[in-house]
């Protein structure tokens, strides 16, 4: 700087210097040159002035900048939800100037992108808030967003496209549903929702929670529509089976019917009607038959049932009524119907039944069995199988009876009624089976009493002194074992046990 003004002064007195010379060739009088001097130091004087006024001027632009700046940056902050800017210590006004400048332009390009982004994921999310009918994310009219509500607006447009994605695939699976079931059972749209459901406009439903219920309900309504169509095609079926069968119809016209049968369930419907009503028609010609083959059903279900002569008397006069009429048929139908519908009601029960059954059969076979003494003579194992499904028949009859008896009992109790056994209850129906058999063994112990069959108990033969055998020799005894092994006659009740040989007791 000193250099400087130093260099400025050297100058100015080269330049006077060269005035002078130029003055003194021209011979100009003191006077003059003192003048001229003069006017030259105004010219330098007022180009200093000037150029003082400027770099005035300049110092306060800058300063005034650096207010505005500041002012400008402190306001951009404060909107845009940033730290105060902190100015570094020691620089000069113009540095604090542009620093300020260029900081104030930066947040004010961010600003605006800020603001550019914000209105493209409000539209965004006002589209997707329409369309899932939910609170678009709130942000107050007029502010800037800050970074942190920038994203999470971001995520809550995220948020919302796979709950679109979603909800766009629960729709298309419910119409999908609804339009196979429409076409299944043959059923043309009625209500606005059902042509819209089924129509190809997939931006007809808005994806609201509303609307999902709705299909959801109107599936259900179809799916219960056409399990009531296939309830009733079933039926159909059914009865036509059971008048081809009354009336003996050809398999072959059977299997070429059932072939035939094309189309929805509606149209299959109108054609099974169609093929039930022409038999009906066809059996008002044939009644007589008819109910005979319905009686012959009924006597099968009774059977079925274990039915006891009470409970078909009520039926006796229409069952031996022999004047056929359409009445008469109506009524066996109605009694046919009853006993089908008894007899799934106790299938549970009777087939508990029939297990009971199978096991008294086979423990009576044994009890037979041990009477034979022919079944000694029987090698290889046999004789010790047999013991065993013995043992395994007596544990399970008591178990078999036990269940039998719970059942019974909580269908009586669901029912209101007793559930009978050939006209009685089911376990009094048991204990007759069990004194039937007591009786019945009774009665053979007696008679092979009067014959004098029953032999006396078998003993078992006790040393002799000295190491001989009081009695038969050990050869006589095979002998006297020959004529009829020792065995252990059981009883069911677990109460008897009867050595003996031959026939038992």
């Amino acid at each position: 700087m000193t250099s400087l003004a130093f260099s400025l002064v050297t100058g100015i007195n080269h330049a006077m210097a060269r005035l002078v010379d130029i003055w003194d060739s021209m011979g100009i009088m003191e006077e003059q040159r003192v003048e001229r001097m003069e006017t030259v130091k105004k010219h330098i004087e007022g180009l200093l002035n000037d150029m003082i006024t400027e770099e005035e001027a300049l110092r306060h632009r800058i300063r005034a900048n650096i207010i505005t700046f500041q002012k400008q940056l402190d306001t951009l902050c404060l909107e845009m939800s940033m730290d105060p800017y902190k100015m570094e210590e020691g620089l000069t006004v113009l540095q604090i100037e542009k620093n300020l400048r260029l900081r104030v332009e930066v947040l004010t390009k961010e600003k605006g992108e800020r603001l550019k982004e914000l209105h493209r994921l409000q539209q965004q999310d006002k589209e997707l808030c329409v369309e899932l009918c939910v609170t678009p994310y709130y942000i107050p009219t007029g502010s800037m967003p800050s970074r942190t509500q920038l994203q999470e607006l971001r995520e809550h447009i995220q948020t919302l496209s796979e709950e679109k994605k979603s909800r766009a695939k629960v729709f298309s699976g419910l119409r999908e549903d609804i339009r196979k079931l429409m076409e299944e059972m043959g059923h043309e749209p009625e209500t606005s929702l059902e042509k819209e459901s089924v129509g190809h406009d997939e931006d007809i439903f808005l994806l609201t929670h509303e609307n999902i219920k709705a299909l959801k309900l109107l599936l259900s309504q179809m799916e219960v529509k056409k399990e009531s169509l296939t309830n009733t095609l079933a039926e159909l079926k059914e009865r036509s089976m059971c008048l081809w069968n009354r009336l003996d119809a050809l398999e072959q016209n059977c299997s070429v019917f059932q072939e035939s049968v094309q189309g929805t369930l509606s149209d299959q419907i109108t054609q099974w009607q169609g093929e039930v009503d022409r038999l009906t028609d066809l059996q008002k010609t044939r009644l007589g038959d008819v109910i005979e083959k319905v009686r012959q059903e009924l006597v099968t279900f009774w059977d079925k049932c274990n039915l006891g002569r009470e409970q078909r008397e009520p039926f006796n006069a229409h069952f031996c009524d022999n004047n056929f009429t359409e009445e008469l048929l109506a009524l066996h139908d109605a009694a046919l119907l009853k006993v089908k519908n008894y007899y799934d009601q106790v299938k549970p029960l009777l087939e508990a039944l029939q297990r009971w059954e199978k096991y008294w059969a086979l423990f009576q076979d044994f009890e037979k069995k041990a009477n034979d003494p022919n079944r000694f003579s029987n090698r290889g194992g046999a004789l010790l199988k047999e013991a065993k499904e013995k043992v395994k028949v007596q544990k399970m009859l008591p178990k078999l009876e036990e269940e039998l008896k719970k059942g019974v009992e909580a269908w009586e109790k669901d029912q209101g009624s007793a559930f009978l056994v050939q006209g009685r209850r089911v376990m009094t129906y048991i204990s007759s089976q069990w004194e039937e058999y007591k009786q019945q063994r009774d009665k053979e112990k007696s008679e092979r009493a009067a014959k004098g069959e029953i032999t006396t108990p078998f003993k078992t033969p006790t040393k002799r002194a000295h190491g001989g055998i009081n009695g038969p020799t050990p050869n006589k005894i095979r002998k006297v074992l020959g004529l009829g092994i020792a065995r252990v006659q059981t009883s069911y009740e677990g109460r008897i046990l009867c050595f003996g040989t031959g026939t038992a007791d």
